[in-house]
């Protein structure tokens, strides 16, 4: 028995003749989404040599920023600190991103500094739309959700201060204080407002982020994140839908929205967009319903309520998995880039899912 038992000397091999491409198993899910990413980015390669100067020492390659940004929201790595050792050990992030065994790790601080100078509103909303390019024989072109979520803000409720420098009480203890966007402003994230979603929930410094979805998989054919203001879910939906308008203006569309959405502003004016709202009647508001039978009647309304809730895993998986729920960013143009390119990856996600059932 005891020339049976195995050798438990610590290894002190120097070299290793296994790649990271041979380590990591054909059928892992990261293959399929590796080769759906390598070809956005390849066809974003033009875009990335205008970011950067012909002359001067090599950067970080924007391919590789991304992938790591990629994996950071796939597996919820709340730092890049924490992203930076798991890429000096981890055999299948490296492979993910395109490192070598021997590939030297980037200081977290290096890498936060050419992520945020790469990562801003136009490349990533290039490369969502790349992504959902690609996505397109998936989605259905005519019929639609949209809803937006609160997203909390990159600051803490002691730095909302009076705008014009003055003090309130001692600083700690705002009770009894009136505090509002028009007088007050967060010294640490200027573009974050004081915001409630409901009237028994807790003012927070917060954004909204809105998703369109389409309702065959529920795929987000588009997304945004705004200033936070009882107007902005209502503006952000129309220019939401302005957006897939202007792609193919002669479509007729519908768009189902939830009763919060209900007001005549919302309804005309998806219908002078050729859309038609299919939103949840608010019955209880004053002057009812800004929907009457004309519209309810249809079985199309009854579908589109029924597909209503499919936005609901895409704002779930945000909030938790990619960690939007509260962002690490500040400036609504960081939490808007931030919020597209990680419902890029939501679509990315699901992509390999669906793909092998056109076959």
């Amino acid at each position: 028995m005891a020339g049976m038992r195995g050798d438990d000397r610590q290894p002190d091999a120097l070299f290793s003749y296994v790649s990271p491409e041979q380590r990591v198993p054909q059928d892992h899910p990261l293959r399929a989404i590796r080769a759906l990413v390598d070809d956005v980015l390849r066809a974003m390669s033009r875009e990335f040599d205008g970011l950067y100067a012909t002359v001067g020492r090599p950067s970080i390659p924007p391919e590789r920023l991304l992938r790591a940004q990629l994996l950071q929201i796939f597996y919820s790595i709340r730092s890049e600190r924490l992203l930076m050792e798991q890429l000096d050990y981890n055999l299948l992030f490296r492979w993910f991103v395109g490192m070598d065994m021997d590939d030297p790790i980037w200081d977290a601080t290096v890498f936060s500094k050419n992520r945020d100078r790469l990562l801003n509103q136009d490349v990533a909303r290039s490369f969502f739309r790349h992504v959902v390019d690609r996505a397109q024989p998936l989605m259905s072109d005519e019929h639609f959700t949209v809803d937006g979520t609160l997203i909390e803000a990159w600051a803490s409720q002691k730095s909302f201060q009076r705008k014009d420098g003055g003090t309130e009480g001692d600083g700690r203890d705002f009770r009894g204080q009136s505090r509002k966007n028009d007088t007050h402003a967060s010294t640490t994230d200027p573009d974050a407002r004081l915001y409630r979603k409901s009237n028994n929930a807790e003012a927070r410094l917060a954004y909204l982020g809105h998703l369109l979805i389409e309702n065959r998989h529920g795929l987000i054919a588009d997304a945004m994140a705004t200033h936070a203001d009882g107007y902005a879910e209502r503006d952000a939906a129309l220019r939401l839908v302005r957006a897939q308008w202007r792609r193919a203006p002669r479509r007729r569309r519908t768009v189902g929205a939830d009763k919060a959405y209900d007001t005549y502003d919302f309804v005309e004016g998806s219908r002078g967009l050729g859309t038609t709202p299919h939103v949840t009647q608010n019955l209880t508001r004053r002057g009812g319903s800004a929907l009457d039978a004309r519209t309810t009647r249809h079985d199309g309304y009854a579908r589109s309520q029924h597909a209503r809730p499919r936005i609901e895993p895409a704002f779930g998986w945000l909030k938790t998995i990619a960690g939007i729920r509260k962002v690490k960013l500040r400036g609504l143009a960081h939490v808007d880039g931030l919020f597209v390119f990680a419902s890029a990856a939501f679509n990315l996600i699901r992509l390999p899912k669906l793909l092998p059932r056109t076959a």
